[in-house]
């Protein structure tokens, strides 16, 4: 395997260290880059997507075409994940946009399993996931992925904005107008979902 010199051992610098270490022959590199940065873009594509086929494919997509882009990457210009999450977020785009012929009926859906016990409880938060999805599927787009890019996904406001390509108050923006939204359209269900509060 290539020896990597990691200057302060971050995230960042490690993830630039295993791509030049596979754009110089070593596919080890390749595996654990690709272990590291794939759970965290499945996550989000099965998010958008809803189907867990359709994200796989993207994942593999994008993953394939960072290891085309590694040969030319520049190093310290971009984070190597904040480009694979626009790359992500673009394929997932793309896809939602060739569904738009035919619509997904949200019960088809199959609602994640929830480790949590107890029966109630897990009739709850699947109730409030569902609400949630429903929610944000009826946000504008921009608006729904800047919301669960920071909410769900956890990315800060600047690597949503790189993710974009849009300002960061932009973002704010963005994400302002979707959580009013949200708020909106939830508001008259907090009390189906168990919300007792304002």
């Amino acid at each position: 395997m290539v020896d990597l010199v990691l200057d302060g051992s971050s995230k960042d610098a490690e993830d630039d260290a295993l791509l030049a270490a596979y754009a110089a022959g070593d596919s080890t590199s390749a595996r654990l880059l690709l272990d590291r940065l794939a759970p965290t873009v499945m996550g989000h594509a099965m998010r958008v997507l809803q189907d867990r086929a359709e994200a796989e494919d993207v994942v593999q997509e994008a993953m394939v075409r960072l290891w085309k882009q590694a040969p030319e990457w520049r190093y310290g210009e971009a984070k190597v994940s904040t480009w694979l999450y626009r790359v992500t977020a673009n394929l997932c785009t793309d896809r939602l946009r060739k569904r738009r012929g035919g619509s997904v009926d949200i019960d088809a859906i199959a609602e994640p399993m929830d480790p949590t016990p107890g029966v109630d409880a897990t009739m709850q938060d699947l109730s409030r996931a569902k609400a949630l999805r429903s929610a944000l599927a009826d946000l504008p787009e921009r608006q729904a992925m800047a919301v669960s890019l920071r909410h769900l996904e956890g990315l800060s406001n600047p690597e949503i904005a790189n993710v974009m390509e849009i300002g960061v108050e932009a973002v704010e923006s963005l994400i302002a107008r979707g959580k009013r939204s949200l708020r909106a359209a939830l508001l008259g269900q907090k009390e189906a979902l168990g919300y007792d509060d304002a």
